[in-house]
């Protein structure tokens, strides 16, 4: 794995409840460099990014909350991502709320199509951000990214999302709660979901591999987007859209480790961790510990604590 590159997304604008804006800090505090350069992986802080001058957007649905916020930070992430990864680095993206991946999976994608590849995306979640702003009635646009990736309408008021990514390159993992907007939706572009009822049936392993295969055979660069929730709240608290019934720690850690023995991921979302909601930094400490999988450590390499 090349050198890995943390890059800060103080943002806040895709949702109503404050508090992601503390996440790349609190990524930091729990050791996020520490445990990369553990796994003998080169590691630089790029530090958090700023919010651009706001651009003159609008939206025809007057529920949408913060537009041009949002549509300033898509674009400024977009750019460094896709900087990252021009110079032979990792991105690793601490958010920040999930409308990060507007422009983290933009970047990607710009890059992917500059390199004549195909992008692939793994959304961990729970839920299918597959809203557009024309179609959610929360306004909170941290519901639509994956729509934007997968090249759906209503997106206007941002920039072009560079080569959509076609529904067989997208896995959705974990979902368990979605609109019945965006499940029309879904079923009219015919995107497979993983929901946490596939994952009882079948088990984690089956058909993760199956979409890691299907990457490896079309020499994809993959982009994963691991958001808190895809986590059961009992061990990841610190979540403002908590969701019964989400992934184990076990199960957490054994995707991250196929993931790593995979060899393909090329960048990563870190999303909507709240600080304000956590527990004595359990859930920011709980996400290092998964990025630390994902850089090769082993099950055997974690110390038992406070024995």
């Amino acid at each position: 794995m090349p050198r890995t590159i943390l890059i800060g997304a103080p943002i806040d604008s895709g949702q109503k409840r404050p508090g992601c804006l503390m996440g790349p800090a609190a990524y930091r505090v729990a050791g996020i460099a520490r445990e990369i350069a553990a796994e003998g992986h080169g590691v630089e802080d790029w530090g958090d990014l700023a919010l651009p001058d706001l651009p003159q957007v609008s939206c025809p649905n007057p529920a949408v909350h913060l537009l041009a916020e949002t549509v300033g930070w898509t674009t400024a992430l977009a750019d460094r991502v896709d900087d990252a990864l021009s110079q032979g680095g990792f991105p690793i993206v601490m958010g920040g709320d999930h409308s990060l991946a507007l422009g983290s999976a933009a970047g990607a994608a710009a890059f992917a199509e500059r390199q004549g590849r195909p992008l692939y995306l793994l959304w961990l979640d729970a839920h299918s951000d597959f809203h557009t702003p024309l179609t959610t009635t929360s306004g909170n646009l941290h519901g639509t990214p994956l729509a934007y990736i997968a090249g759906r309408d209503g997106f206007d008021a941002f920039p072009p999302f560079p080569a959509p990514v076609p529904a067989h390159r997208i896995c959705m993992f974990g979902i368990r709660s979605v609109d019945p907007a965006e499940q029309a939706a879904m079923q009219e572009c015919d995107i497979a979901i993983n929901d946490m009822r596939v994952i009882d049936e079948r088990g984690i392993v089956a058909p993760l591999r199956e979409f890691l295969t299907r990457c490896r055979e079309e020499g994809g660069m993959l982009h994963v987007s691991l958001d808190v929730d895809f986590l059961d709240p009992s061990i990841a608290p610190a979540v403002g859209t908590t969701v019964p019934g989400g992934a184990t720690f076990r199960e957490a850690h054994l995707v991250m480790e196929l993931l790593h023995e995979s060899g393909l991921v090329t960048s990563l979302d870190l999303v909507e961790l709240n600080p304000f909601l956590d527990d004595r930094g359990m859930t920011a400490r709980l996400m290092v510990d998964l990025v630390g999988s994902l850089m090769g450590k082993k099950v055997f390499d974690r110390p038992t604590r406070s024995k």
